[in-house]
């Protein structure tokens, strides 16, 4: 099935819309400290730091 350059061009749009507004939301609740501090462990973890 292939889609025209006018649908999916609209399908590209209508999923950044929607991952901006998960990320405002995220943003919102205030889960940038929980995100930063897992990635954070996650990378000391992986050069074998931490």
């Amino acid at each position: 099935m292939e889609l025209s350059h006018v649908t999916k061009s609209a399908v590209q749009a209508a999923l950044l819309v929607v991952g901006i507004a998960m990320l405002c939301f995220g943003v919102w609740r205030g889960e940038t400290t929980t995100v930063l501090s897992k990635a954070i462990k996650l990378c000391l973890e992986c050069v074998g730091i931490g």
